[in-house]
């Protein structure tokens, strides 16, 4: 690419979703075709989540809370949904590589059947104990009484969640990031225009409070889910589900199964560390998980574009795997990881300097403004790292090797931070301070024992 006028030309053509053999393309080329619509479906989806916390911060620390313990154990959502969706990924990124675009969409209809049951399960439990579990997560008797309306429509709406994370995943293995990038803008664009409204009301229709956050959060993700279906079922894209498709294949649930599995467990082990964490952090007060949620909200709106720049090479491993082209697969991850780990350098620079003023965009509250920036500064001293291994961790589950990945959470997240965020905020007494070096230190750790893994080369003969 020798001009900007091309780099333009390509941008514009990947927000149009001109479709592309991803196996033939040039890696830069491929490369920027891919992440940019992913780059921008994250991002809406970070603004999502500021957006989100900048309207119920109005509400006071008792509602950020709640949103914070909430979100903690719907991580476990969270990790059922990556796990299949890492498994679409691999399964329709090795299917397409193989020009075997059929079984592509019987794989995605094999993916929505298995993910649909799963989340009516999780749904129906999480909905029924909502209050015992923001109970045992710590909850103060103010965050009970305001939380408990807003975790139950949280949790009922997970079938949602689920189905936009496998189906997302699937257009990215097919190579059209454009239609998950749509989804998202689609989704989080009507979140942002019904969150205030139901929050707070308008003229003299009164507003549901913090209820109201989670109403608009259900019904966008819903929407979403159904412009997904739109455009699976259509006809007028390479991936495509028709009556031939619509048959269950128990084989094939059964690959899907045994690759989720490892998606599921690195996510789930994940979710449970940060459970951990917020659960430590809550023995500090409101005020202190408040800055921690607000911290955690900024940050993701960096990490989220770091990890759709990641699923570039979740997608030309697994693509170029299926073409049998193993070499250019590894070479697309070392030029992915060079991208990402420079974006989130300058991220880094960025909450350096302007961390106290972000976090006083969310809350006036002086203690939280205070944890919630000395977060940020903390945390992000392990940016560049988070960088190389969040590429490597996808070029993983591109090739269907969820199960290394879910190795190296074992190993760093539970033999390692979790024993290390105690000994540092309770025993020491650090307190959130003890947490955020331990978040830094230990997702550093990570990262490199991602790319010593990923170097010794057992990846590239995974069969899905």
């Amino acid at each position: 690419m020798s001009s900007k006028r091309e780099y333009a030309r390509l941008i514009w053509d990947a927000v149009k979703g001109i479709e592309q053999d991803y196996t033939r393309l040039s890696l830069k080329k491929s490369i920027l075709l891919l992440a940019t619509p992913m780059i921008l479906e994250m991002l809406m989806e970070s603004l999502f989540a500021v957006v989100d916390i900048f309207f119920v911060g109005r509400l006071g620390p008792a509602a950020i809370a709640t949103v914070g313990l909430t979100e903690s154990v719907l991580m476990i959502v969270y990790s059922v949904g990556m796990g299949i969706s890492m498994a679409g990924t691999a399964m329709v990124a090795r299917r397409v590589g193989e020009k075997k675009f059929k079984q592509a969409g019987t794989t995605t209809f094999q993916l929505l059947v298995t993910g649909a049951v799963l989340a009516v399960l999780m749904g129906s439990i999480t909905f029924v104990f909502a209050e015992d579990i923001l109970r045992l997560m710590g909850a103060s008797s103010e965050v009970l009484s305001i939380g408990v309306d807003y975790a139950r429509i949280i949790f009922a709406g997970n079938l949602a969640i689920i189905l936009l994370f496998l189906i997302n995943g699937a257009f990215r293995g097919a190579g059209q990031p454009h239609l998950a990038m749509r989804t998202l803008w689609f989704a989080n664009g009507i979140n942002i225009f019904l969150a205030p409204l139901l929050i707070f009301g308008l003229g003299p229709v009164e507003g549901l409070g913090l209820a109201g956050a989670a109403w608009a959060t259900t019904i966008s993700r819903s929407l979403g889910v159904g412009y997904q279906l739109y455009h699976l079922f259509n006809g007028k894209h390479l991936l495509k589900i028709t009556k031939k498709n619509m048959v269950l294949r128990a084989k094939v649930v059964y690959r899907i199964l045994k690759v989720s599995v490892g998606g599921m467990g690195q996510f789930l082990i994940d979710s449970a560390s940060w459970i951990f964490l917020t659960r430590i952090i809550a023995e500090f007060g409101s005020n202190a998980l408040a800055g921690y949620t607000i911290s955690f909200r900024i940050i993701m709106f960096t990490l989220l574009p770091a990890w759709g720049l990641s699923s570039a090479a979740a997608t030309l491993v697994g693509q170029n795997l299926g073409a049998g082209k193993p070499r250019r697969a590894e070479v697309s991850v070392w030029l992915t990881a060079r991208y990402n780990m420079i974006f989130l350098a300058v991220a880094t620079l960025a909450f350096f300097l302007f961390g106290e003023h972000l976090a006083r965009f969310f809350t006036q509250e002086p203690e939280v403004i205070a944890i919630a920036s000395e977060g940020l500064k903390i945390i992000t001293l392990g940016y560049v790292f988070f960088g190389l291994g969040m590429v490597m961790v996808q070029a993983f589950n591109g090739a269907g090797d969820t199960r290394t990945p879910a190795f190296i959470n074992i190993l760093v997240l539970w033999v390692f931070e979790i024993p290390a965020a105690y000994l540092l905020a309770i025993y020491l007494g650090y307190e959130q301070t003890g947490i955020f070096v331990t978040i830094a230190f230990s997702h550093s750790l990570h990262a490199l024992i991602s790319w010593w893994l990923f170097r010794k080369g057992r990846w590239k003969t995974v069969k899905v």
